[in-house]
């Protein structure tokens, strides 16, 4: 404990240093909140430990005052070792724990709305993603910023919206009320486990019994009721007195998983991600700090909710590369939640069907414990897998227009892909087609001189979207509409490639009578939107749902019975030593749509490779020879998990800087016994947002302490003001 008139060290969020000295003007802990002022600016900090600037007693400022409350030592000691590892600076740590500016002010009178469902107005896109953005939120009240944040729109369609009576005034300031997030959990006996499940529930029950640090891989089979298992360990955790969090790769997740998460327990959980409104997430997050809310279901940043007695982490499809953060700070949420497990001393759960690479091999060594399910809950079958061979199959060309002399189109869905799709509509049963491909064409190119159109401000090309007659980088969001002609030579236009658009266009020609939808980040705005999907899904309002990645999670449809992927090929070939593992985790876990309920399932993979191991593997069902294969690989190339990478990304907006800084650092590169530096390469995307990349790789064997030879490297050589270096250790993304 400090005594008033102490002078501390204070770690503020985003400063590049360890801290600034203060003095208290009132007790205070190691760890506690105080409220300090930098160049005249508020911040929120944590007194950091002992004051060691020298300064003279007259230039130390006081702190504005002392909050009642604080983190851990523990917390202190997780955000010391998250730094140490990530290489991000101990202040950028504690800014994902204090994101909430407002978090210890009283409320700000600013004009709140609510939304008037009941109004008559045409309803565009940007105004059902406000509608979407209330409904999401219970039609709290919102500010306009909330608004605009949440639903991704401009200032002037709300104010268009608050002038025609849609957007209703209400209060003009947060007011604070008994917190509406704190619920209790009951067991409500609507799920009795399988033996199996039972079995399972009993290993993690033990370890929360005990105490001490462990980690479980809960390893089932798409459908094998890992949820459920997962559950019972939450609710004895929660019994116990702790706090849990339960991490999911995406909030669309929770579509489903709301519904069953009340169903057992008696109370909806807490959820917490990005798009909530400032006052939903003030008070979430100062319901976490007080110990009132102990259950949260949440993206990657709920780990950094300011927990109180935290007893268990559970983390969902554990192998999902949305778990690595790589915008504010590199960090992979994984494997610092079971950081902070192991400082704290209490268990976590990863639960997956496609568990990666690392975590098997950490089952394998021990240091995990591995709990198996292997079979569906419920009863239901796993789904038939063949391939379609199209070097055999390939697709017909197809006609948009009922005049036998229009133009035909170039098809993507093979004879046998149809036959199966028509099979399954006549049985009044549901298909998915997935192609991980958003928009309608990913080439826009001229037929004579080969002309491509490409994204202005980023080395990449423009991708076709027929929805909004555009086309999209999707690096930046830049559009352009589609030339008329080639402004090279002057000569036509045209699209190449298959996007999910393209797809849902060839279904409509062929099967116009099927009512389709389209799933990808283009067209689910929102969870709400994504929900409308579902539930139209559980309610056979739709026969056939088209879509991308989003569509291979958690998703349980009873009535599907036939996935069809549209290019299986996709992403075999890719420079990422991880290509192989991330398709072969993604189709699976697409295959697994697929008979769920009482009928069988069918999947069908399109492919020009039916005999590729990762094909071979999905259809035969071996996942773990498989992995043993891809493992050995890279075992024998000393690659994660058998060794160590950081990458090093420098860009800049001046090519001739970014090359001279990266020469300069090139230069003295040091020596390192088990590793090497290598580069600096153009990065594989080298123009982002007009900004130029180069790339280091510094790769080590497993016990090599390469992070402190890093930052004396990078420290060797000064930094110009318009030089960006970021360090991601263990990278998952090599573009």
């Amino acid at each position: 404990m400090f005594k008033s008139g102490d002078v501390v060290k204070v770690l503020l969020p985003n400063v590049v240093n360890t801290g600034y000295d203060y003095r208290l003007n009132a007790p205070a802990d190691l760890g506690t909140f105080v409220e300090c002022r930098v160049m005249n600016r508020p911040y929120i900090g944590v007194v950091w430990g002992l004051a060691d600037s020298g300064l003279p007693d007259d230039k130390i400022k006081s702190v504005v005052r002392v909050l009642d409350a604080k983190l851990s030592v523990t917390d202190l000691q997780w955000i010391k070792r998250m730094s140490d590892w990530t290489l991000m600076t101990p202040g950028a740590v504690l800014k994902l724990i204090i994101n909430i500016p407002d978090a210890f002010s009283p409320p700000r009178y600013e004009q709140l709305y609510s939304f008037d469902f009941d109004a008559k107005i045409k309803m565009t896109d940007a105004r059902q993603a406000i509608a979407d953005a209330f409904a999401s939120n219970d039609n709290d009240a919102m500010s306009v910023n909330d608004i605009v944040n949440i639903a991704h729109v401009s200032q002037s369609v709300v104010r268009t919206m608050v002038k025609n009576g849609t957007l209703l005034p209400t209060d003009s300031r947060v007011v604070e009320k008994e917190n509406r997030f704190v619920h209790t959990y009951r067991d409500m006996g609507t799920v009795k486990l399988n033996d199996e499940q039972s079995a399972a529930a009993a290993q993690i029950g033990d370890a929360i019994a005990r105490g001490g640090f462990s980690v479980f891989l809960l390893d089932g089979i798409t459908g094998s009721g890992k949820t459920q298992v997962y559950f019972d360990s939450v609710l004895r955790a929660y019994n116990a007195g702790k706090s849990v969090l339960l991490m999911m790769p995406e909030i669309a997740l929770t579509a489903q998983f709301m519904s069953r998460f009340e169903s057992r327990f008696g109370a909806p959980p807490v959820v917490w991600h990005s798009n909530l409104t400032a006052t939903r997430r003030r008070e979430i997050w100062r319901g976490v700090l007080s110990g009132e809310i102990r259950v949260v279901v949440g993206t990657r940043s709920a780990l950094f909710l300011p927990w109180q007695d935290l007893g268990l982490i559970v983390v969902d499809e554990e192998h999902d590369t949305s778990y690595k953060q790589e915008d504010m700070g590199n960090y992979h949420a994984r494997d610092m939640a079971i950081l902070r497990a192991s400082l704290a001393k209490f268990p976590v759960v990863l639960a997956s069907a496609t568990p990666s690479a690392e975590t098997l091999e950490n089952v394998a060594t021990g240091k995990y414990h591995g709990l198996k399910l292997t079979s569906r809950f419920g009863g239901a079958t796993l789904p038939k897998i063949e391939t379609i061979d199209l070097r055999e199959n390939r697709p017909e060309p197809y006609q948009t227009s009922m005049d036998e002399n229009a133009p035909q189109n170039a098809g993507a869905l093979s004879v046998p892909l149809c036959d199966a799709i028509r099979e399954t509509l006549n049985n009044h049963q549901q298909v998915m087609l997935f192609i991980n491909r958003r928009g309608f064409a990913p080439i826009v190119q001229c037929k004579k001189c080969g002309w491509t159109a490409t994204c202005p401000d980023c080395s990449v090309g423009m991708t076709y979207h027929k929805r909004i007659g555009k086309m999209l980088c999707h690096m930046c969001g830049h559009t352009e509409p589609i030339p008329s002609a080639c402004p090279n030579c002057g000569n036509e236009v045209s699209t190449r490639g298959v996007g999910i658009e393209k797809i849902q266009e060839e279904i409509m020609a062929r099967f116009p009578s099927a009512r389709t939808a389209l799933v990808s980040s283009d067209t689910i705005a929102s969870r709400q939107s994504l929900e409308r999907i579902v539930s139209k899904m559980e309610s056979g309002e739709i026969d056939i749902i088209i879509g991308t990645q989003i569509l291979a999670k958690g998703h349980h449809f009873p009535n599907l019975t036939l996935v069809g992927v549209v290019d299986a090929d996709m992403g075999l070939f890719g420079t990422d030593f991880r290509a192989a593992e991330h398709t072969f985790q993604q189709l699976f876990q697409v295959a697994g749509r697929a008979g769920r309920g009482e009928y069988p399932g069918h999947v069908l993979l399109q492919t020009y490779q039916p005999d590729h191991p990762v094909i071979n593997a999905i259809c035969v069902g071996n996942r773990d020879e498989f992995m043993k294969m891809d493992m050995d690989g890279r075992r024998s190339a000393k690659m994660p998990p058998y060794g160590q990478l950081i990458a090093v990304v420098v860009e800049g907006n001046k090519e001739n800087i970014l090359q001279k800084y990266c020469a300069d650092l090139a230069s003295v590169a040091p020596k390192i016994n088990g590793g090497r530096i290598m580069g600096p390469v153009p990065a594989q995307i080298y123009q982002v947002r007009n900004w130029y990349r180069m790339r280091f790789l510094i790769s080590g064997d497993v016990r090599a302490m390469l992070q402190p030879i890093v930052v004396g490297w990078i420290a060797r050589v000064k930094q110009p003001t318009n030089i960006r270096v970021k360090i991601d250790v263990n990278p998952v993304n090599f573009m």
